[in-house]
C-alpha cells in the first residue's frame, strides 16, 4: 500500500524519471509535462467522487519553467480551486522576493538528491495534517529561511515583501500561542516538528 499520491509537473523527462525512481513504490506518482497537463490531471483527480478508483493528489512537485506557462499558474489554480494538496516548487530558478506571495509549502532549487526529495515529500505530508493556520506558519517560515539564506541583510532590509512576510509571521505568533494553549505536549511536538527546520 502506498503512502499517498504525488503529481510531478516537470517538462524534463529525465528529471521526471529520476523523481519517479526516487518516490516509487512508496508513493503513487502521476506525471505531467506542461502546466495545462498538470491542471488537467488535478481536474481528473478532483472528479474522483464519480470514480471511486481514482486517487486524489496529496502533494505536487512543481517546476516553475514549463513550456506552455509558468508553474505559478498551476499553483494559482490549486489555490483558487481549493485543492487539498501541498505543493513544493522544485526548480532551477533561484528564489527572489516574488516568492513571498506564492502559495507553495516548500521551495527547492535543483539539482535535488534522493534524500532531499524524500525529505521534502515527508515534510509536505506532515504539513497536510496541519490546519490552515499551521500550514501558513510553516510556509512563511520556509520562505523566510530561504530568503535569509539567499539574500544579503541589506537586500532583506530594503524589501517590502520581506517586511510584509515578517509582519504576518508576527501576527501568526499570537494566534499560534492561543492555539498552543489548547494542545497537549505530544500534539505540539508533532504539529511543530518541522517549523524549526523550515
Amino acid at each position: 500500500m502506498t503512502a499517498g499520491t504525488i503529481l510531478v509537473v516537470e517538462d524534463d523527462t529525465s528529471v521526471t524519471k529520476l523523481y519517479v525512481q526516487f518516490l516509487e513504490p512508496e508513493y503513487t506518482v502521476l506525471t505531467a509535462e506542461t502546466a495545462q497537463a498538470g491542471i488537467d490531471t488535478l481536474l481528473g483527480e478532483h472528479d474522483s467522487d464519480d470514480d471511486p478508483s481514482t486517487t486524489a493528489v496529496d502533494a505536487v512537485l512543481l517546476d516553475r519553467r514549463l513550456p506552455d506557462a509558468p508553474g505559478e499558474e498551476v499553483l494559482d489554480f490549486i489555490e483558487e480551486q481549493g485543492f487539498d494538496c501541498r505543493v513544493a516548487m522544485v526548480t532551477g530558478v533561484e528564489p527572489d522576493f516574488d516568492i513571498v506571495d506564492m502559495g507553495f509549502d516548500l521551495y527547492i532549487v535543483k539539482p535535488v538528491t534522493r534524500s532531499e526529495l524524500l525529505e521534502a515529500v515527508e515534510t509536505l505530508f506532515v504539513r497536510s495534517e496541519y490546519g490552515g493556520l499551521l500550514r501558513e506558519a510553516a510556509s512563511l517560515a520556509s520562505k523566510r529561511a530561504l530568503l535569509e539564506s539567499e539574500k544579503s541583510d541589506a537586500e532583506l532590509e530594503a524589501s517590502d515583501e520581506y517586511t510584509t512576510l515578517l509582519d504576518r509571521m508576527s501576527e501568526l505568533d499570537d494566534e499560534l500561542l492561543d492555539l498552543a494553549g489548547s494542545l497537549s505536549s505530544d500534539d505540539y511536538r508533532v504539529m511543530f516538528r518541522d517549523l524549526g527546520n523550515a
